[in-house]
């Protein structure tokens, strides 16, 4: 089955677009404007952490009416419980793509919790944004490919539908688990572009051509002076990529 690019790349709404002011933190109003200005292009967004914080709770329901699917990216990382309550809420909102980073029996009251809905969750593995000597600065002997297939065999034998990945990290993960286990991967740049904070980092095509189910692309299109110019580049790219692999 031919997979279309369009509805595989997740557009991080964690920074606004005003390339004069890099610094400026994001407000609900430009994460509207950003969805806005790439409507019939991209149809599933990303809301962490900044923007939530933002005044952010209602957009995961407002773009759903909106017609788009959102990837609420806070990372639960909480009591079982309390993780199985913030699931519930994610359901309500009809959230298509949730993460957590917890214990096993917590990622299991989420699994419970969202129930027969087309909710997806995927479990952190490693951030892109770290290294092995960040791992030992936690106190983790093991190297990043160990550590990573350990985190995504936890994930697996749970009952999640997929992990949040670097795309260096996907060859290893995907002889691991098979086809059918989902693989999202941030740390997205274009061939050229700066690394910004992520120290593992895959462009495009190399994150699909491994084996990467969905990319999450931030900066390359938010700071892009025209993020309708730059979200087709990328597609493109991905697209080419996924047609390789049939």
């Amino acid at each position: 089955m031919k997979v279309n690019a369009s509805e595989r790349l997740i557009v991080a709404l964690d920074v606004p677009h005003d390339p004069q002011n890099p610094s400026r933190l994001i407000e609900p109003e430009d994460a509207s404007y950003l969805v806005e200005q790439l409507g019939g292009i991209v149809s599933v967004f990303k809301i962490g952490w900044p923007l939530y914080m933002a005044g952010g709770q209602a957009l995961p329901k407002e773009f759903v009416e909106r017609g788009r699917k959102v990837f609420l990216d806070l990372k639960f990382g909480d009591i079982a419980e309390t993780v199985k309550r913030l699931v519930l809420v994610a359901v309500k909102d009809c959230v298509s793509f949730l993460t957590v980073n917890t214990t096993i029996d917590a990622v299991r009251a989420a699994l419970e919790a969202r129930g027969g809905s087309d909710l997806k969750i995927l479990t952190v593995t490693l951030l892109t944004s770290l290294d092995e000597t960040d791992l030992r600065e936690m106190g983790f002997a093991a190297s990043v490919n160990d550590f990573v297939l350990l985190k995504t065999v936890r994930a697996l034998e749970a009952g999640c539908d997929g992990v949040i990945a670097s795309g260096m990290d996907v060859p290893a993960i995907r002889e691991r688990v098979g086809e059918k286990f989902l693989i999202v991967t941030p740390g997205i740049r274009p061939l050229g572009m700066a690394r910004d904070d992520h120290k593992r980092v895959a462009t495009p095509t190399e994150a699909i051509k491994a084996g990467a189910d969905y990319l999450v692309v931030g900066r390359p299109i938010t700071r892009a002076r025209d993020p309708r110019q730059a979200a087709p580049k990328i597609l493109e790219e991905m697209q080419r990529a996924f047609d390789s692999r049939r």
